[in-house]
């Protein structure tokens, strides 16, 4: 396995994607596609370290949470749709080594990390699009998971038409997006000093985003989903999960989720960390301690029964 260490934070170097945004030019979907292999062929396994450290009030990481949604029934034929390092689909074969697994990612970098928590009579696991689900058969799945990677698929509307085509009658499909941002305490704040120095660099940086931002309303998520599922039902639940721990891992930590830091060269990321950490930075109750940092995020789960 070739990837970086998942603590890595390098800048990434230029992409046709990154040059259309200092164009002042709307990327395309094939720009896209390119920009994010890049970023997971650099910084593979990045997205699970914050996710899996920030939990809810009940100690449940959106991994955990999203993986609710699968009953816990022998057979259950189970799809991880941009399944990345894995870590969804080993909790689900941890709780229930007899559901039917399937991981799809277009990272190979990705799979690689996968394969080796997912052995290969655990998971079948492919290298596909999420627009293109040319391996999997109509109605063979009984759920469809995706976390936090339908906000980075542009354009949206395959995708939503394949995950209807591959769901059984009766079947679910559920995902986790961003929430709404104002839920969580200090969040807008971490996401526009991030943003900030981004734009100092790229100014067109968030006017045009990753993927469809439709996708981060929960309005306007809802309306695509009953325009792919007429007769479904459809529900969005939100919540907010949280992290704390010593200042500097906190501040990298949550710094690393975004995909926006790794537009920064490495002299201005370490700026912007000095910065952040001041954000996230909280009072210590124990001398011992040390200083502590603390990081909160939104999170919605969209399920759709089908």
């Amino acid at each position: 396995m070739t990837n970086r260490n998942i603590d890595d934070q390098g800048s990434l170097s230029s992409s046709i994607w990154t040059d259309s945004i200092a164009n002042n030019k709307q990327p395309n979907g094939k720009e896209l596609i390119a920009h994010l292999k890049t970023v997971h062929r650099e910084h593979a396994g990045f997205t699970e370290k914050c996710a899996s450290t920030c939990r809810d009030k009940a100690g449940l990481n959106s991994y955990e949470w999203l993986a609710e949604i699968v009953p816990d029934i022998d057979g259950t034929r189970v799809l991880d749709l941009a399944c990345g390092s894995g870590p969804l689909l080993k909790i689900l074969y941890d709780r229930n080594k007899k559901l039917k697994l399937t991981g799809v990612d277009m990272s190979p970098e990705e799979l690689e990390i996968a394969k080796t928590r997912i052995s290969d009579d655990s998971a079948d696991l492919f290298e596909l699009k999420a627009q293109n689900l040319s391996t999997i058969s109509d109605d063979s799945l009984d759920v469809v998971l995706c976390h936090w990677a339908l906000t980075l698929m542009d354009p949206i509307a395959p995708v939503l038409s394949e995950v209807r085509r591959v769901l059984s009658v009766g079947g679910k499909f559920a995902a986790l997006v961003d929430g709404p941002m104002n839920d969580a305490p200090g969040y807008s704040d971490v996401h526009d000093l991030i943003y900030s120095y981004v734009q100092d660099k790229l100014p067109s940086y968030g006017e045009f985003d990753l993927g469809d931002p439709r996708i981060r309303s929960t309005n306007s998520l809802k309306n695509l989903a009953s325009e792919a599922f007429p007769d479904a039902t459809i529900k969005v639940e939100s919540k907010i999960v949280s992290m704390q721990g010593p200042i500097a891992e906190v501040t990298k930590t949550a710094a690393g989720f975004f995909y926006a830091s790794f537009m920064l060269p490495p002299e201005i990321h370490n700026t912007m960390l000095s910065k952040l950490s001041n954000l996230l930075s909280i009072t210590k109750q124990k001398e011992e301690l040390g200083n502590q940092g603390r990081f909160i995020m939104p999170i919605s789960r969209i399920v759709i029964n089908n």
